[in-house]
């Protein structure tokens, strides 16, 4: 690595240590600091490094650092994939990044996103297909299930899941088509991992459809609920890939206007809103 690209990296390292609450990583704040955000000590010990070697490497002196090292650095400073892979760039490194935990944590700002569809059922599935958050309609939906939140283990292991989608031949296919595309874009994820390797165990459905080597993401579709309280309920689905979690999905399911399906999810809603 060049010495201005050490200069760079330097200035990046710098700039993103000073926009760091000490407090968002466990830290007191306040106090005697004379300067925004982390100090460079507090930087090493979250990263794992010594304070001299992250010193060099804010100051340019420091032109090899592994890619282990600069991704603990960028996991300490709080970057997302967006910003660590840039990191990676300016010091000449691939940045083939492992996901961090940020998968698994929805934005605040989706999180308000989710109430903006008060008439439909919106939540947010992780790349496993892990139920992360809902709107009161979609809890009220899928409240049948019994807080067993993994979409894909409800689809196959819950023993109402055959009786409460209608078309569960069709819909299943559709999941673990998806699933095998995310397990190809985020092969170290052991959430999917984890899924696949049960489900191949308990349920031969699931394994055929695994052994197909099919790829499909999740687009537009129809999906049918026979739902033990509201009965039948027709909603059509979109799905938004979200940004600032690469791999977590928005799913919105909306039924026509007017109809015996928006009747059903509104009596849901109701019965499920808080007090």
């Amino acid at each position: 690595m060049s010495k201005a690209a050490t200069s760079k990296l330097g200035e990046f390292l710098r700039a993103h240590r000073a926009r760091v609450d000490p407090t968002d990583v466990g830290l007191r704040g306040g106090g005697d600091r004379r300067v925004a955000g982390l100090r460079r000590e507090e930087v090493a010990v979250l990263a794992g490094v010594s304070v001299d070697y992250y010193a060099r490497l804010e100051q340019g002196r420091e032109r090899n650092p592994s890619p282990q090292v600069l991704d603990a650095i960028g996991r300490a400073l709080r970057l997302d994939l967006d910003a660590r892979g840039h990191a990676f760039r300016l010091a000449g490194l691939n940045p083939a990044l492992a996901p961090d935990h940020a998968r698994d944590r929805v934005h605040p700002a989706l999180l308000r996103l989710l109430d903006a569809f008060p008439t439909s059922a919106a939540y947010v599935l992780s790349p496993a297909f892990d139920v992360l958050a809902t709107n009161g309609v979609a809890a009220a939906l899928l409240a049948p299930f019994g807080g067993m939140t993994n979409m894909v283990r409800v689809l196959f292991l819950h023993p109402q899941a055959r009786e409460i989608f209608v078309e569960w031949p069709t819909l299943t296919g559709n999941v673990v088509h998806a699933l095998r595309l995310n397990a190809g874009q985020h092969p170290n994820d052991p959430r999917i991992r984890s899924v696949v390797a049960e489900l191949r165990d308990a349920s031969p459905e699931f394994r055929s459809l695994w052994a197909d080597q099919t790829v499909r993401g999740l687009t537009r579709q129809f999906k049918i609920f026979d739902h033990p309280v509201a009965g039948r309920i027709e909603l059509t689905y979109q799905t938004f890939d979200v940004r600032d979690a690469p791999g977590q999905q928005l799913l919105v399911g909306t039924p026509d206007a007017g109809s015996r399906s928006a009747e059903a999810l509104a009596y849901l809603g109701a019965m499920h809103a808080p007090a």
